[in-house]
């Protein structure tokens, strides 16, 4: 039997994995009523980012604000395998990793990747049309600057990576906390070569974290390429998640005045 450990909760930007974050003990949050999105930034003074902050995430992808870029260069991950544990912390699912598992470049800067996890329905949308469930790979740079690979996902056949850990989701979701508390799973080695597939298309833009404290200047790569996922998969997904969080997408924010750049491998051939 796995070994299942509960820690205190903490809501920690980017759930657990950025050091930077800002720390903020019994500070709950949800995705509806009292402590819902619209409510984030009364909850805790280090969250008045998420009412006051002027490029929010997440976005739609509209063409009145897509400008295609000579300037970006192919998106370039490196990822191969590492220990990793399976988190619950209420409001999100995702892997954790221990040591170097892979980087991101840039524009000629390296980002490590620290984590995943797992929102639904998407969080963004392209051209308005939101998608069942959208993963965020969440990496951090030396200088503690963070930059996330999005991935989005349409229903169709089951997601590779998703289907190696499916029965590690079934325990998570048999796992009792208490409220307050993270249910942690062990996962062992996670390759995470599948993700490393070049793209040949994706859209960048800066803006925040999607959860408290909803920090700001986050690299955000969206990809082009829309994987898929199976219905029984997503709801293994949100199985473990607490009741008003099993839909865990942050509402739109606005653009203000932002563009979104898109590189495009095949419209510059």
């Amino acid at each position: 039997m796995a070994l299942r450990i509960c820690f205190l909760f903490l809501v920690i930007a980017l759930l657990l994995a950025i050091s930077t974050s800002t720390c903020v003990q019994n500070v709950s949050f949800s995705y509806s009523g009292a402590t819902g999105p619209e409510k984030w930034g009364s909850l805790s003074p280090n969250f008045s980012a998420c009412s006051n902050g002027k490029i929010q995430s997440p976005v739609d992808i509209v063409k009145g604000i897509l400008t295609p870029s000579k300037r970006l260069k192919p998106l370039t991950r490196v990822y191969g395998a590492s220990n990793a544990t399976l988190f619950n912390n209420g409001f999100n699912l995702g892997v954790q990793f221990e040591g170097h598992v892979g980087i991101l470049d840039v524009d000629g800067k390296n980002y490590d990747l620290k984590q995943m996890h797992w929102h639904s329905p998407s969080e963004h949308r392209l051209n308005g049309v939101q998608f069942p469930a959208e993963l965020h790979l969440v990496h951090q740079a030396s200088d503690q600057s963070v930059s996330v690979v999005s991935v989005l996902f349409q229903f169709g056949k089951d997601d590779i990576l998703i289907s190696k850990i499916k029965d590690k989701l079934t325990e998570l979701a048999q796992e009792t906390c208490k409220k307050e508390e993270d249910a942690h799973i062990p996962l062992g080695t996670v390759d995470l070569n599948e993700l490393q597939k070049k793209s040949r298309k994706y859209f960048r833009y800066v803006g925040s974290l999607t959860v408290p404290p909803c920090t700001e200047n986050v690299v955000w790569n969206i990809l082009g390429k829309v994987r898929t996922i199976s219905q029984d998969q997503l709801n293994a997904l949100k199985a473990p998640l607490d009741s008003d969080c099993k839909n865990n997408s942050r509402p739109l924010q606005p653009p203000n005045g932002r563009q979104v750049e898109l590189y495009d491998e095949r419209r510059d051939q």
